[in-house]
């Protein structure tokens, strides 16, 4: 019997002051995705597309990680691709296939909750 394949989500809050995120709390979000959706583990990160950013994910993605499903929320998918790909490409991994970017500025909590837990469905096929 195949294990489910769960993916991971992690959150970039771009650093709690963009005016996009005003609405949403975090912790209310983050505590919904990790204890109530089927996901390995969720992780918040203050600003992905910084150095330390870059450097997150040079530490964090493992060139055996190319059977898992990475759900980012934060801002434009279009960004997040430009920003992050070259990132998950050093480690043999392929952003568009296993990335699933969710724009989640401008979004009251439930809302975001919602748009996350769909694109949670759409991976473990619940």
């Amino acid at each position: 019997m195949s294990e489910r394949k769960l993916p991971r989500f992690i959150m970039c809050f771009c650093t709690g002051e963009c005016p996009g995120f005003a609405k949403l709390d975090l912790w209310k979000l983050i505590n919904f995705v990790r204890n109530e959706l089927d996901v390995e583990y969720a992780i918040i990160h203050p600003q992905l597309c910084v150095t330390d950013g870059d450097n997150f994910f040079r530490d964090y993605l493992k060139e055996t990680d190319k059977n898992k499903i990475y759900i980012i929320g934060g801002c434009d998918p279009r960004m997040q691709r430009k920003m992050f790909k070259d990132a998950f490409a050093e480690k043999g991994l392929d952003f568009d296939k296993q990335v699933i970017s969710l724009d989640l500025r401008n979004m009251e909590t439930a809302e975001a909750m919602k748009k996350v837990e769909e694109a949670v469905s759409k991976v473990v096929g619940a």
